[in-house]
């Protein structure tokens, strides 16, 4: 059944979405159009944003690949899970959950490239974090409660802000004008103690003047052993505007308190069936400590101001904050007191070298800049100069708050600062260079600023260093009677993050350079539509890990020469019959690095040895990924979809050796949605999903490291494994 299921799903290749079905009214999901004076046809996914995201977006014209999802994909799988979780039907992308069931702490990679490399902004200014440039959604708790759209780019795309997008950008917009004022109640609730709750308010429009409100909570006791998640949020945006100009303040914060499942499983134990065990906190004797916990809170100011000088200026200028704070605690057993610069007690005459502790390790971050755009339209013209200047200040700390022989203050072990500061400009043009031909060229100049006053394993280590990057983008769109085609070349630039300088003074990384091109053509019809996009993303100095260690014993990435990823991505969807539809996408790809060099822990002779490989394939980079869907519309009020996602072998390190891999998988979820316009409420709807309905057993994500004990060549692999079958059922009622 599995492999016709999954047959169906892939003869349809196809559009991101799975629960949407075509309609005439609306034959695409992603590429609405409204007319413009000029008489031209415009996206209105572009177009009628605010410029802020605007500036960031790629358009109908723009030779770009991109997926948008709308408000109502959104709604319908927005459950409580996390982002990477409402986006893995996307083509390309594979997302993975620390706890097991996509609450808590996730993950996404998008053609094989993981989040640090992975631009994401929210209305336009940044989010992943300026020093790791990870991004955590965990600190996003139902955002998308509040998200009006999305767009990924896949590939470089166009100029955005903040770190450079290395493999894609997802820019997620909470821009949602409601003329008129609504209450609305969503609740979910499902498998391992999972539950949402969300109040949305919001006034409409009072003479110009609306404002918007939302607050959640979300809670889980997670698949694997004691992986919780308690998250809170709230969001409020409100905002003026009159004929030529608007403004519009928007402020969301989320407060996470999660227990930590970072550690995954042994070979040994998911061999032996053991797929939940959680090794945080236990290195507490007899039971485990009960407050192993990541506490985090961030706060988002956004101020955004939009004028419209004229018929053809326009400018709009950003001011933000982002404001973190929080710690992870964690209990250490039979450590020694110099690790932490301390005397060692002296208990009954006798001196304790070592003792048990508790520890919290601290970051306290500021965040916040300005971005400004010019916007320049004129008949078949559009033209676009925007700069973007940021700060990032955080603190790192650690804190010593208990010890078996007592403490007699919580101590401070060290303390360090990390300050760095972003500024880039950039231009963007596109003009209609004949008919149905489009033009577009986009020029960044950034550059970066780092300082760091060590770390923690490596105190004296201080870092100072700067990077200035050209990143030139430029392409041509052919668009007529449905058809679509495009091919676009682009220039990515990348500086190492944190932890990559704390390899030593001797082993100083270079900033990774990568060149994209994009080729794709698309076909769009009233009951049928289907794209083709080919890739070649060739890296110049990309940071992998190696199994090489900096001067404190710790792995740090190392840069290869040459790397690349190419590919073709296929999308389709058509209506067979009036109330069944198809839909598909499938990525199939070819990952390498060149020159790889492995180092192995040699600890019987104190030394790391080495191992050569002339081509092999880059870690967690599988070479097929697909999506299907069949959307079934059995009564007019209910839609029942089936979907189906596959993602071939990937390995756990860049060796390309099955024993350090993670199995292909294949799994189906189900999904029915029942929506009635109510006589008391404006719509109320009762969404069920079932996941992983076949009840596979998989593992999206692990890591792996090897040594040498004994005279013998060990590997170890650690697995974060899924939840079986699940459920989750939704409740929304809107006034």
């Amino acid at each position: 059944m599995k492999r016709i299921f999954f047959a169906l799903h892939l003869l349809s290749v196809a559009l991101p979405s799975w629960t949407q079905p075509l309609t005439k009214k609306d034959s695409t999901l992603s590429n609405r159009t409204v007319a413009r004076p000029d008489s031209s046809t415009r996206d209105s996914f572009y177009w009628l944003m605010p410029a802020d995201v605007r500036a960031v977006r790629a358009g109908e014209n723009t030779p770009f690949t991109r997926t948008n999802i709308t408000k109502k994909e959104i709604g319908v799988l927005n459950l409580g899970t996390d982002i990477p979780f409402l986006l893995q039907a996307t083509p390309s992308v594979v997302a993975h959950s620390d706890a097991g069931n996509g609450i808590g702490y996730t993950g996404i990679r998008i053609r094989g490239t993981d989040a640090t490399r992975i631009n994401i902004t929210l209305n336009g200014v940044p989010f992943n974090d300026a020093e790791s440039q990870g991004t955590f959604f965990v600190n996003l708790p139902d955002f998308l409660s509040s998200t009006g759209s999305i767009q990924i780019q896949r590939g470089v795309g166009t100029s955005t802000n903040g770190v450079g997008a290395f493999g894609a950008s997802i820019n997620l917009s909470t821009y949602d004008p409601q003329p008129e004022k609504y209450l609305e109640f969503n609740n979910s609730l499902g498998s391992f103690g999972s539950r949402k709750h969300t109040l949305k308010a919001g006034t409409g429009n009072i003479n110009g003047f609306s404002t918007d409100i939302r607050l959640s909570s979300i809670q889980s006791d997670g698949f694997i052993d004691r992986a919780s998640s308690d998250l809170r949020s709230f969001y409020l945006s409100s905002g003026y505007q009159q004929k030529n100009t608007q403004v519009r303040l928007t402020i969301f914060s989320g407060k996470e308190k999660t227990y930590q499942a970072w550690y995954g499983i042994s070979e040994a134990d998911l061999i032996g069936g053991n797929r939940t065990v959680n090794y945080a906190g236990t290195a507490r004797p007899i039971t485990p400590y009960e407050n192993e916990t990541d506490n985090y809170t961030q706060t988002n100011y956004q101020l955004f101001a939009e004028h419209r000088l004229s018929k053809k200026w326009q400018l709009n200028t950003t001011l933000f904050l982002t404001r973190g704070k929080g710690y992870y605690e964690q209990y250490r057993a039979n450590e020694k007191y110099e690790r932490y610069q301390l005397t060692a007690p002296v208990v009954n005459g006798v001196t304790q070298l070592r003792a048990d502790f508790i520890r919290q390790l601290w970051l306290d971050n500021y965040f916040y800049g300005q971005q400004i755009n010019l916007r320049y339209q004129y008949k078949k013209t559009d033209w676009m100069l925007g700069t973007h200047l940021s700060a990032y200040d955080g603190d790192h700390y650690g804190k010593l708050i208990w010890s078996t022989h007592g403490l007699s203050s919580p101590h401070q072990w060290y303390a360090n600062n990390g300050f760095k500061k972003d500024g880039s400009i950039y231009v963007k043009q596109q003009t209609e260079i004949a008919p149905h031909w489009f033009a577009f060229y986009d020029i960044q100049l950034r550059h970066v600023q780092y300082s760091m006053d060590g770390f923690r394993d490596n105190p004296n280590l201080a870092v100072n260093t700067r990077f200035t990057f050209l990143n030139p983008k430029a392409g041509i769109t052919y668009r007529k009677n449905g058809w679509r085609s495009y091919l676009s070349y682009s220039k990515g630039s990348k500086e190492p993050n944190r932890d990559d300088f704390e390899a030593g003074a001797a082993q100083r990384p270079r900033p990774e350079q990568l060149h994209d091109i994009e080729i794709g053509v698309e076909k769009q019809h009233a009951n049928y539509q289907w794209s083709v996009t080919g890739y070649y993303m060739y890296y110049k100095d990309q940071l992998v890990l190696t199994g090489k260690i900096n001067d404190v014993g710790a792995y740090t990435r190392s840069n290869v020469p040459r790397s690349f990823r190419t590919g073709v991505e296929l999308q389709g969807q058509v209506r067979l019959l009036a109330w069944l539809q198809a839909s598909a996408n499938l990525t199939i790809s070819s990952n390498q690095v060149r020159d790889l060099e492995e180092f192995i822990d040699d600890y019987d002779q104190g030394i790391q040895l080495r191992k050569f490989y002339p081509r092999s394939t880059l870690a967690f980079s599988p070479a097929c990924t697909g999506n299907g869907t069949l959307t079934i519309t059995p009564l007019k009020n209910t839609t029942f979809s089936l979907h189906s996602r596959y993602v071939s072998r990937q390995y756990l390190d860049n060796t390309q050796q099955v024993g350090k891999s993670l199995d292909p998988f294949f799994v189906q979820d189900a999904r029915i949605v029942y929506t009635k316009k109510g006589k008391r409420s404006k719509e109320w709807s009762i969404n069920a999903t079932i996941n992983n309905l076949l009840n596979t057993a998989y593992e999206p994500n692990g890591y792996t490291f090897s040594y040498i004990a004994g005279g013998q060549l060990t590997t170890e692999n650690y697995y974060f494994p899924m939840a079986g079958i699940n459920y989750m059922l939704g409740i929304n009622i809107r006034l």
